[in-house]
């Protein structure tokens, strides 16, 4: 039986590449897990992923488009952002949503939390659920050109299932929220 807390990769040297304001790009000679020499690249993220579902009194959730450069491609996707990894992620998730959608919310649930390409990075992203909704203003960061939309979770689901929403985050919480319902109606 395998020991699931033992690591059994062996780092032999490592070096930062590149870094930046956001991730830091280092490389590690290893032994692999069968004693192998080996090579390994990790992106180290310096702040959290933060999403947030929120529905308003007529249970429709936002959602926001938004061009995405590494993707060279347009993309629906829940409000999202980053939040430095020393703040409290609730926090950054109030200022995402307010920045994104003009909402605030009064109530607040952690939905889920997942890692996001664990093979080459130690991204954690948390998602929540927000409802008691007041709108203000929406107050995008200069590198945002935001689109906005309210849809229903069916709404939401059909274009997961249809492939027109692909962001990991947007998609593990719809997906979640619509088992939850799914478990609910049992």
């Amino acid at each position: 039986m395998i020991d699931e807390q033992h690591n059994p990769w062996h780092i032999t040297s490592q070096k930062e590449v590149y870094t930046n304001p956001w991730i830091t790009l280092t490389e590690y000679q290893v032994r692999n897990p069968s004693g192998n020499p080996g090579i390994y690249g990790k992106v180290h993220f310096k702040n959290l992923a933060i999403g947030i579902v929120a529905f308003d009194a007529n249970e429709q959730l936002w959602l926001v488009g938004q061009y995405r450069f590494p993707l060279d491609a347009y993309s629906w996707e829940l409000p999202e952002g980053g939040g430095p990894l020393t703040t409290d992620p609730l926090l950054s998730a109030q200022r995402e949503l307010r920045e994104e959608t003009g909402c605030t919310a009064s109530q607040w649930e952690e939905l889920l939390r997942l890692h996001l390409s664990n093979s080459v990075s130690d991204e954690l992203a948390i998602v929540y659920l927000a409802r008691g909704l007041q709108q203000f203003e929406p107050e995008p960061e200069d590198t945002e050109q935001l689109q906005r939309k309210k849809v229903s979770l069916a709404e939401a689901y059909a274009m997961v299932q249809a492939g027109h929403i692909t962001d990991a985050i947007t998609v593990a919480a719809i997906q979640a929220l619509v088992l939850r319902k799914w478990e609910v109606g049992k």
